[in-house]
């Protein structure tokens, strides 16, 4: 949740998923995406990385971030929301309480 929570992180997911390079996308590409500097860029995708949402692959002295294929810490969290939702909805509006 605190990896996907930050603007930043937002914005440069966002980044990512429009470049529509599966491949994956180098920092510099990125960080020109949303205008921060490449010490910025590769801290936010290191968050992103170490929460299971991107990868990140080498080839010589370039690394690669992309999205893993098999999804399967996005399908984890939007099981936890969707659980999360329907505890929800099920507490009664407190605020009517007072």
């Amino acid at each position: 949740m605190t990896a996907l929570g930050d603007e930043v992180r937002q914005h440069l997911i966002l980044v990512m998923m429009q470049s529509g390079n599966c491949s994956g996308m180098r920092v510099n590409d990125i960080a020109a995406g949303i205008n921060f500097s490449r010490p910025a860029v590769s801290h936010h995708l290191q968050i992103l990385k170490d929460a299971g949402i991107v990868k990140m692959r080498r080839e010589g002295t370039k690394n690669y971030y992309y999205f893993d294929a098999d999804m399967q810490d996005f399908n984890r969290l939007i099981g936890m929301l969707s659980h999360a939702k329907a505890i929800m909805q099920q507490i009664t509006n407190r605020s009517e309480e007072d």
